[in-house]
């Protein structure tokens, strides 16, 4: 496992042609690293019913746009030096909904000084924090999955760090790897995590690259956590309260509900974190603050639904079928309480890699 640039003597270096699908160590053996999880998702059901508010279930809300194959960069191996890791915490980044899209990930990790030329880690003790939803719509999300992996031990080694929180699309896929086709009480009728999973972006090359310790991964990820004021979240819910009263109590037990492997109880899990909206329209700052004052924080920084959908200018009647205006940045909103981070990469919006605070 890459650590860090090798100490040996200087030999001659040659351009170098890299792939960021696959880093080498997936094919070692032994233990793998530890746990450094938008777009809406619908439920087959067996007859049409009336969802829940704050939930969009449509699947030409967030259409798959094929982007073509994995780019490959012809870079140079002696490129810029990585910067020396500085004491004390390094600066905080955070990632929204990347869904499958590696290279638009590799671009924007690189454009922020995180990660080098050749795709590793360089930013010395910088803290980064992926908000969840890595597979599903795009092409590679397995691929993204061992990135963030092999990151995560790369900025630990400089000190720094890479971690990620639980997206309700993690839990979509390890449903339709675990469950299948066993239905499930939707409570509306019968579904499956394999309907599901495809009818909501679910790439057959992701499931087919599946390997266990991908699995492990995502079962082990938090579902919530509180860094430098802001509270990390996947989904633009309240749902969280149900979950527990602090951010261990949560985590605890959603973790504690994947492990028991129920296929109802991890589906009503999945339904809960798939809510959205709940920060947005009259009340929505309001909402905000019970979370803060709950799980504690100044401000709540999400994924899950994309920024367009947030500002209302597409998703109606007239427009769902058109792209999103451009995105530039996050969104602040909800009296300046809510941060949302998912600038829809599916619908040929922008993958944001940002940095906290939020200087607006």
């Amino acid at each position: 496992m890459t650590q860090g640039a090798g100490q040996g003597p200087e030999v001659e270096r040659t351009a170098t042609l890299r792939d960021f699908r696959v880093p080498a160590y997936v094919h070692e053996t032994g233990p793998f690293p530890q746990g450094v999880p938008t777009g809406d998702t619908v439920s087959p059901l067996e007859e049409p019913v009336d969802h829940p508010e704050g939930y969009t279930p449509t699947e030409r809300d967030l259409p798959v746009i094929n982007r073509g194959d994995t780019l490959q960069m012809v870079t140079e191996a002696d490129a810029l030096p990585a910067p020396q890791p500085t004491s004390g915490p390094g600066p905080l980044f955070v990632v929204g909904d990347v869904h499958g899209y590696l290279d638009e990930l590799v671009a924007a990790l690189q454009d922020k000084g995180l990660l080098d030329a050749e795709g590793n880690w360089c930013a010395g003790t910088a803290r980064l924090w992926f908000l969840g939803d890595f597979t599903d719509r795009g092409p590679d999300g397995i691929g993204v999955i061992d990135l963030v992996m092999r990151l995560s031990a790369e900025a630990a080694a400089a000190g720094g760090y890479c971690k990620a929180l639980m997206g309700n699309h993690e839990l979509l896929l390890l449903g339709a790897k675990r469950f299948g086709d066993t239905p499930v009480n939707s409570g509306a009728g019968t579904a499956t995590f394999q309907a599901a999973w495809l009818l909501n972006g679910g790439q057959k090359t992701d499931m087919d690259r599946l390997q266990d310790h991908h699995l492990q991964w995502m079962a082990r990820l938090d579902a919530m956590e509180e860094v430098d004021a802001h509270l990390l979240v996947h989904s633009d819910t309240t749902a969280y309260l149900d979950y527990g009263d602090s951010i261990e109590a949560v985590n605890d037990t959603v973790r504690e509900t994947i492990t028991r492997n129920d296929p109802d109880e991890v589906w009503d899990l999945f339904r809960k974190l798939t809510k959205r909206f709940s920060f947005r329209d009259e009340g929505g700052a309001d909402h905000v603050r019970s979370l803060l004052d709950m799980y504690g924080g100044g401000r709540i920084v999400h994924g899950h639904s994309p920024i367009p959908y947030l500002l209302g200018e597409i998703g109606s009647d007239e427009g769902e079928d058109r792209a999103g205006p451009a995105v530039e940045g996050p969104h602040l909103y909800a009296d300046g309480l809510a941060i949302a981070m998912d600038g829809g990469v599916t619908m040929a919006g922008k993958l944001l890699v940002q940095q906290l605070p939020l200087d607006i």
